[in-house]
C-alpha cells in the first residue's frame, strides 16, 4: 500500500473512530433547540437610519465590492508595462476573459466596443460580491461578543448577492439594456418581431408570440435567481455544516462529522461557484445584449 493510502485511510479510520467515541460519551440523543433561528443570519439590520439611504452590512459589502471594481480598472488602465510580471499576468488573463470570452464571444466588434466596459465591470463587481461572501467579517449585529467591556458584532460569512435584492436590480440594469439596444437597432415592432422564431406564420402564431414575449421577461426571474439562490443555498449549507446542525438538534457530537464537510463545501463554493456564478451572469447579459440586435 502506497504512502498516500496509508495517509488517507488513516485519516479515515481517525474520522469515522472519533465519530464512534463521541457517540458513545455524548450519546446519540437529541432534542430540538427552537432560539437558534438559521435564517437570521441573512437578516439585514441597520447600523445608520437614513430612510432608503439606511446603511447596513449589505450596504457596506456591495461598497467594498464597488471600490475593489474601480481599484481593479484604474490598477488594469495606469500599471501596464511591456514586460509583465506575475501581477499583471494574472490581471491580463482575467482582461482577456471579459473581453475575448465573455464579450467578443457574444456580440460583434462593434458593439463588444460599446459593452465591454459594462460586461467586464458586472462580471468584476458580482465576483468581488461573491469572494467577500466568503470571508469571515464581523458584521453579525444580532450575535455580539464582549471584547474589553465593547460589544463587537461576530464574525459571519455574508454575501450581498445572497440577497434577492441585489441580483434583481443588476439583472433589472441588464433587462433594461437589452431591450434598448433591440429597439434602437430594430424599432419597436421591428424588435418584437425579431423575438418571434423564423418561419412561424399563421394562427401558430398567436400561441408563440405570447410565449415568446413570456420567455424574454423570464430572463429577468433566470438571471436573478440562479446567481440569488445559488450563493443562498451555499451559504446555508455551509452553515449548517461548519456547526448549524449541531445547534439545532441539540447535538454537539455531531460537528465532528459535519465540519470536514462544512470546509470542503467551503473551498468548493470559494474556488468555483464565485467565479462560476459571476462568469455565467456576465455571459448571459452579454448574449442576450448580443441576440437582441441580431436579425435572425
Amino acid at each position: 500500500m502506497s504512502n498516500t493510502k496509508k495517509v488517507v485511510w488513516s485519516f479515515v479510520g481517525i474520522y469515522v473512530g472519533g465519530l464512534i467515541v463521541l457517540m458513545v460519551i455524548f450519546g446519540i440523543t437529541t432534542h430540538a433547540n427552537h432560539a437558534f433561528q438559521p435564517q437570521n443570519e441573512f437578516k439585514l439590520i441597520n447600523w445608520i437610519h437614513l430612510g432608503v439611504f439606511s446603511i447596513n452590512r449589505a450596504v457596506v459589502y456591495l461598497f467594498i465590492a464597488a471600490l475593489l471594481t474601480v481599484f481593479t480598472m484604474v490598477f488594469i488602465a495606469r500599471r501596464m508595462k511591456a514586460r509583465p510580471n506575475r501581477v499583471q499576468t494574472a490581471v491580463e488573463a482575467l482582461y482577456s476573459l471579459m473581453r475575448d470570452n465573455i464579450t467578443r464571444g457574444n456580440m460583434d466588434d462593434r458593439m463588444a466596443a460599446k459593452w465591454f466596459p459594462y460586461v467586464g465591470a458586472l462580471f468584476l463587481f458580482i465576483w468581488y460580491c461573491n469572494l467577500i461572501g466568503y470571508l469571515p467579517l464581523p458584521t453579525n449585529s444580532e450575535q455580539k461578543v464582549d471584547i474589553f467591556g465593547a460589544h463587537i458584532p461576530s464574525f459571519a460569512l455574508y454575501a450581498a448577492t445572497a440577497n434577492v435584492s441585489v441580483p434583481l436590480m443588476l439583472a433589472l440594469i441588464t433587462f433594461v439594456a437589452f431591450n434598448w439596444e433591440g429597439i434602437r437597432s430594430h424599432g419597436p415592432f421591428g424588435y418584437l418581431k425579431s423575438l418571434i422564431p423564423a418561419g412561424v406564420s399563421g394562427p401558430i402564431l398567436f400561441l408563440i408570440a405570447p410565449l415568446e414575449i413570456i420567455s424574454t421577461f423570464m430572463r429577468l426571474v433566470s438571471l436573478t435567481v440562479r446567481l440569488f439562490a445559488n450563493l443562498l443555498a451555499g451559504h446555508m449549507i455551509i452553515l449548517f455544516m461548519a456547526g448549524g446542525l449541531g445547534v439545532i438538534i441539540g447535538a454537539s457530537w455531531i460537528g465532528w462529522f459535519s465540519l470536514p464537510i462544512g470546509v470542503a463545501i467551503y473551498l468548493f463554493e470559494l474556488v468555483l461557484i464565485a467565479t462560476l456564478q459571476a462568469f455565467i451572469f456576465a455571459t448571459l447579459s452579454a448574449i442576450y445584449l448580443g441576440g437582441a440586435v441580431s436579425h435572425h
